[in-house]
């Protein structure tokens, strides 16, 4: 069934009026050294790289954040990030991992790890599991600071999901090769997403055990990788608040990963998943947890992951929270395909608001579409894989196109309305191909 969004609606209406109006609270930043980056234009045209120093030791600053140790993550494809990257499964793209979509074929419903697209802000820290302490603090709790243990954390009744973790920015690159607009950030593809069975407590669980207020109105988790330093300003561990309504909902701590303890780039030992959400909203490495009887803001919902630009609201949008709806072919960008020779064309569509239950493919660029088998039940924060046999019939370049549509209606668009940050692109990829 569709997912009620009146809620979130009410929540980003509201956040981004408070933001406007000065009348949020800042969660580890000055508000003026934000509006200095929105004055030298950062805020409308997105954050240059990230930087942060060399991993070291996490330590308790003044918000309570527990002393957990961190050593740098060797490397292994990649600086800072720990599992091996083979260039047949994954795309280097600065900090960060893009999953070779085609690397997909054949490999079920589920992501593997090995294959699990890494996003990183700074670099991926070794926590360990047995000094690992999750801090529930905040105006918005009954009483004093209460802390979890990891055996403390797995003690509580377990829940089990299948659900994606995508970043927000994934597609981005299209904005410019299929629409010919500038957008700054990461140039993913479609491959800055993955889905995996996750077990964990639940976030209300956790914090109706620390006794939350009837009156807390944001809930804020806070990673333990480094602090990210840009222009001068040190913006803090990565956190992002979530309506206390989210929080209670559906949120879940994971401490597993397709059934088996989550591995160090991924969030070990605890990991925020929050389904349907933009992925900054997943926090990995999760440390402490503020709950506020007062808005919070910090910059990945002011200055990062809201919608700047020409075609968005004068003083950009909300914050942003559910992801947007997609299709991915199994197959290289530019491929090469045999004339005259039947193949399976695979795929993958997804939507943060409801299941997709239609997939339609065009293999000659638009003109003509034909309806895509189904191999999976359509499920509420999960993707379908769709196949559909194809034999070419001439040699010479075209383009396979894919659209979804969920269940409440909508269908993947021919364009999305730009945003200077690249973010939730969901029109129809054009994916090349060359028949031989």
């Amino acid at each position: 069934m569709p997912h009620d969004l009146s809620a979130e609606s009410r929540y980003d209406r509201t956040r981004l009026r408070q933001w406007a109006r000065g009348r949020a609270r800042s969660a580890g930043v000055d508000r003026r050294d934000l509006l200095k980056l929105f004055a030298a234009g950062v805020g409308a045209a997105g954050l240059p790289a990230l930087s942060g120093g060399p991993a070291a030791a996490a330590t308790t600053g003044a918000t309570g954040a527990p002393t957990v140790p961190t050593t740098p993550a060797p490397v292994a494809g990649l600086p800072g990030v720990v599992k091996p990257l083979p260039p047949e499964l994954f795309t280097l793209r600065g900090t960060n991992a893009e999953t070779r979509f085609a690397a997909l074929r054949g490999t079920g419903q589920l992501t593997p790890v090995d294959r699990f697209f890494v996003r990183n802000h700074t670099a991926t820290p070794r926590v360990d599991a047995d000094s690992w302490r999750l801090k529930v603090w905040g105006s918005g709790l009954r009483g004093a600071a209460v802390e979890f243990s990891y055996d403390r954390l797995r003690a509580l009744p377990a829940v089990e999901r299948t659900l994606f973790i995508e970043c927000a920015g994934n597609g981005r690159s299209f904005y410019t090769t299929q629409q010919g607009q500038q957008v700054t950030g990461t140039a993913w593809t479609l491959g800055a997403v993955g889905v995996a069975h996750w077990r964990g407590a639940r976030l209300s669980d956790v914090l109706r055990h620390a006794g939350v207020r009837a009156d807390a109105v944001d809930v804020l988790p806070r990673g333990l990788d480094d602090e990210v330093v840009t222009n001068g300003v040190n913006l803090g561990r990565v956190r992002r608040p979530l309506p206390v309504s989210k929080a209670l909902d559906d949120v879940i701590l994971a401490y597993e990963m397709n059934g088996r303890p989550l591995p160090p780039d991924h969030g070990h030992p605890v990991r925020v998943v929050v389904p349907d959400w933009i992925g900054i909203s997943s926090i990995k490495w999760v440390g402490d947890i503020e709950v506020s009887s007062t808005p919070l803001y910090t910059p990945w919902n002011t200055d990062l992951y809201r919608l700047f630009g020409p075609d968005q609201p004068p003083q950009g949008s909300a914050p942003l929270t559910r992801q947007t709806l997609k299709s991915a072919f199994e197959l290289e960008l530019g491929a090469t395909v045999p004339v005259h020779r039947t193949r399976l064309l695979t795929g993958r569509s997804w939507s943060g608001a409801a299941p997709v239950r239609r997939v339609e493919v065009s293999t000659d660029g638009g003109r003509h579409w034909q309806r895509a088998r189904l191999h999976d039940a359509p499920r509420r924060g999960n993707w379908v894989r769709w196949s559909l046999p194809w034999t070419p019939r001439a040699t010479g370049t075209t383009a396979l196109l894919a659209r979804a549509t969920d269940a409440t209606g909508r269908t993947q668009p021919e364009t999305t309305a730009h945003n200077t940050q690249g973010y939730l692109f969901d029109a129809v990829v054009r994916h090349p191909v060359t028949v031989v």
